[in-house]
C-alpha cells in the first residue's frame, strides 16, 4: 500500500450469534419457572418490576434496570403482583472477557442506552418474522424481504450497548461510585416528563405544561424531540396508553373506569386513542394479553 500500514480494529466484545429477541407485555401475575442455557441473556424492565432468581441470588429488577444472566446459570422470574411488567429479553453468544464485568450487576440505563435497546427491538421486528412476544421461541426465522442490513444493525446496537455498559462499570469501579441514574439528558425535558407522569389523570394542554414547569414552548418541544423523537403532547398521549395497558393487564378495572382514571372525556375517545397508539382496541389488547398469559403459565 505504498508505505501505508492498515490497523485492524481491536474487538473487545464480539456478538457471534443471536438466539432470541423478545418484547413481552406480561400480566401482574406472570411466573416463569426458569431455565439454564449456554449463552448470555439480557433482561431489561421497560415497565413495572419483576423478582429475579439467579442461582442462589434473589433480587428485584425495576423499571429502567438491566441485568445479564451468564451462560450456565439457572434463572427464573415472576411479576411482583403489583405491576404488569414490560420486558426486553435478548439471548446471544458473545466473545470477550469483559462480559464478566456485567454479571452479578443491576445497571440503570440512560437515554442513549435505552435508545440502543429500542433500535434492537425495531431491527429484530424488521429482520425476523418470529413474533417478539412468543415465549416458546427457540430460534429466529428470517423475514424473506427484510430490509438490507437489519440483522447487522441489530448486532451493532447490541455491541455498542455492551461496550457502553462495560465502560461505565470500569469507570464506576475506578471512582468507587454507585450506578448512574437513568434520566433524560436534558433536565427540562426530564422535569416535564416527571410532571406528565404524575398527571396522567388530567387533560393538559401544552401551555399548561410549559407554565407549570417555567419553560418556553419552543425550547421544550425541541428538547422533547431530541430525547423522544416526538412532541410533548404526543409523549403524554403515549404515556396514558402505556398506563392503560398496564391497568388492563393488572385487572380490577373495566374500560370505562380506566378511561376515567386517565382523564379521557369518554370511553369513545379512549378507545380511539388506544387503537391509534397500539393498532388494537382495548378489548383486542385484553384478549391478546389473556392468550399470551395462558402460554406463559400465569398463576
Amino acid at each position: 500500500m505504498m508505505g501505508y500500514e492498515a490497523t485492524r480494529p481491536r474487538r473487545e466484545l464480539t456478538v457471534d450469534a443471536l438466539v432470541t429477541v423478545h418484547y413481552f407485555e406480561y400480566s401482574s401475575t406472570y411466573y416463569f419457572e426458569g431455565e439454564r442455557h449456554d449463552f448470555w441473556e439480557l433482561l431489561y424492565v421497560d415497565k413495572g418490576e419483576v423478582d429475579v432468581e439467579e442461582g442462589e441470588r434473589r433480587f428485584r429488577l425495576k423499571r429502567g434496570e438491566i441485568h445479564f444472566h451468564p451462560p450456565g446459570v439457572f434463572h427464573a422470574l415472576r411479576a411482583t403482583g403489583q405491576s404488569a411488567p414490560n420486558l426486553v429479553v435478548v439471548s446471544f453468544c458473545c466473545r470477550g472477557e469483559s462480559m464478566d464485568l456485567l454479571q452479578d450487576r443491576v445497571l440503570t440505563l440512560g437515554g442513549a442506552e435505552r435508545a440502543l435497546l429500542g433500535r434492537m427491538v425495531d431491527q429484530a421486528a424488521a429482520a425476523f418474522q418470529t413474533p417478539l412476544d412468543d415465549p416458546t421461541t427457540t430460534s429466529l426465522a428470517r423475514r424473506p424481504e427484510a430490509p438490507f442490513g437489519s440483522e447487522e444493525l441489530l448486532v451493532l446496537a447490541l455491541e455498542e450497548l455492551l461496550v457502553r455498559l462495560v465502560r461505565r462499570t470500569k469507570a464506576e469501579e475506578r471512582a468507587e461510585s454507585g450506578p448512574l441514574r437513568g434520566r433524560m439528558e436534558d433536565e427540562a425535558a426530564q422535569r416535564v416528563a416527571e410532571y406528565l407522569e404524575a398527571n396522567l389523570s388530567r387533560r393538559l394542554t401544552l401551555e399548561e405544561v410549559c407554565r407549570a414547569n417555567l419553560v418556553g414552548r419552543s425550547r421544550l418541544q425541541k428538547a422533547f424531540r431530541a430525547e423522544t423523537g416526538g412532541g410533548v403532547m404526543e409523549y403524554f398521549a403515549h404515556r396514558k396508553i402505556e398506563a392503560a395497558k398496564e391497568m388492563i393487564r393488572s385487572g380490577g378495572r373495566n374500560f370505562t373506569e380506566i378511561s376515567g382514571a386517565l382523564g379521557y372525556q369518554s370511553i369513545y375517545y379512549f378507545s380511539r386513542h388506544f387503537k391509534k397508539d397500539t393498532g388494537m382496541t382495548p378489548s383486542e389488547y385484553a384478549a391478546s394479553v389473556k392468550a399470551t398469559s395462558g402460554k406463559n403459565r400465569v398463576e
